[in-house]
């Protein structure tokens, strides 16, 4: 007669399945009896992705992806493909994890209640960072002001590497023209690390303030941002 299995039940591939673990370890119902604070890392990871594969549960893959991409914030600069290269990794739970990483950029984003109002570069900073930092690539913002500064459109223009031809004076004014700008900001970010200003930005710049002067729409800055750090090329004289 064989003996009869203590533990954790196992699947025939030998790995043990969550559904299968003490309630009081599983990481859905941990998230509800302590909170998401409580939970590790590869805990809400595991929530995100639901399933495993056959021979790794949910949490088993979420640590191979954390030991893969290093930290939470290396996951959030990853793309649909990349992440899907990933193994375990299909479309599904990549749009899974890609959606709930953007819910966290736009909250960390948006304010609370009363309009956003611009006084200076590291107003526009705090807003742009959580959007931009973990971008691969370059993305370039229009945030439209009325005639007391205060926010009123955050409209994205173009991604690429920027230059003359991708960020053109006229596409940026006619958005700016539509949404009834006062005046304007622009913003995009260096992928690289690096928040200083190439030649290519600084060219774009003075292209748009001059364009500004024309249509009377000013251009009051462009900030770069380049993870948690940011450059103003208006206080670095280049408006």
């Amino acid at each position: 007669m064989g003996s009869r299995s203590s533990g954790k039940s196992r699947s025939a591939t030998g790995h043990t399945s969550i559904k299968d673990w003490p309630a009081d370890e599983r990481p859905r119902e941990r998230l509800l009896r302590l909170g998401p604070q409580a939970l590790s890392d590869a805990e809400l990871v595991a929530i995100l992705i639901r399933a495993g594969t056959r021979d790794k549960t949910a949490l088993d893959l979420a640590r191979s992806i954390l030991a893969e991409v290093k930290t939470l914030r290396g996951l959030a600069t990853r793309n649909a493909r990349e992440l899907t290269r990933l193994k375990g990794i299909g479309n599904a739970k990549a749009v899974e994890v890609l959606a709930a990483l953007e819910i966290g950029r736009r909250i960390e984003a948006s304010e609370d209640s009363t309009q956003c109002i611009i006084h200076n570069p590291s107003d526009v900073a705090h807003r742009m960072i959580p959007l931009l930092r973990d971008r691969p690539t370059e993305v370039f913002y229009l945030l439209a002001l009325d005639a007391k500064n205060g926010l009123t459109t955050e409209l994205e223009i173009s991604r690429g590497t920027l230059n003359a031809s991708l960020v053109h004076p006229r596409e940026v004014y006619k958005a700016a023209i539509d949404n009834i700008a006062a005046s304007i900001i622009v913003v995009h970010n260096h992928p690289s690390g690096n928040p200083e200003p190439s030649r290519e930005d600084i060219d774009v710049t003075r292209q748009l303030a001059e364009t500004g002067k024309i249509v009377g729409i000013p251009l009051h800055d462009h900030i770069i941002v380049a993870g948690s750090r940011y450059t103003s090329l208006a206080e670095k004289g280049f408006i």
